[in-house]
């Protein structure tokens, strides 16, 4: 996940510094109750159509401490993907296996404290244009996540005929699925898609299909 272009059609709030009540309050609840209802917006509106008033209502907060904290929308936008890459590097580690990491990006993507639906915001808003900072922050880590593949087929544990970066791409889909299409999940499921009980089936059928094709159990035609 990674930051948007500036939302030039949005006035730019000047940043002060908080009042004096609000300097009371604890930094860190309150930078944490800002990015929860932030993740909630952004991922019911999208980049463009989130609006920082509402975002500071929902975290029961003045909007001019979004300002100080995260200096505007595009600051507190690159603070929510920092957060994914830090907890994507705690719990979900290089040497993690292969097939429960699978399964830990299945639950992260329905883990509303996350926002996996903004990476599907992000794709139909692309604009083809990767020249910012977060831009190259992000092809770093799928670079880094392509080598991991590329290392575990050289150990034998994922069949070297896949192209990694393809097969890549084909795990972040398929994990991201039920966050992307909650309404075909539901019809398919017949439950919401983020309910335990399918998370954990999707999680636990994906896990199975992608095994047994990285490690060469089904026959492949180039």
């Amino acid at each position: 996940m990674t930051s948007k272009k500036s939302d030039t059609n949005a006035p730019r709030a000047t940043r002060r510094a908080p009042a004096a009540h609000e300097r009371q309050r604890d930094p860190e609840r309150t930078k944490a109750a800002i990015l929860d209802a932030a993740i909630e917006v952004f991922s019911a509106k999208g980049f463009a159509g989130a609006r920082v008033s509402e975002i500071a209502a929902r975290a029961g907060v003045n909007q001019q401490l979004i300002s100080y904290y995260f200096d505007g929308k595009e600051g507190l936008y690159r603070e929510i993907g920092r957060r994914w890459r830090t907890y994507e590097a705690e719990t979900i580690p290089d040497d993690t296996d292969h097939a429960e990491m699978i399964k830990r990006y299945v639950r992260a993507s329905v883990d509303p404290r996350l926002g996996g639906r903004l990476l599907a915001w992000e794709g139909l808003a692309d604009t083809g244009e990767d020249d910012d900072e977060d831009a190259a922050e992000r092809n770093a880590r799928l670079q880094h996540e392509v080598a991991q593949i590329r290392a575990r087929q050289q150990a034998g544990e994922l069949d070297d005929r896949f192209d990694p970066a393809a097969l890549l791409l084909i795990e972040m889909s398929a994990s991201n699925a039920l966050a992307v299409y909650p309404q075909l999940a539901r019809g398919l499921f017949g439950a919401d898609a983020n309910s335990p009980e399918v998370v954990e089936h999707y999680a636990g059928q994906l896990a199975r299909l992608i095994g047994c094709l990285v490690r060469g159990d089904a026959d492949h035609s180039d």
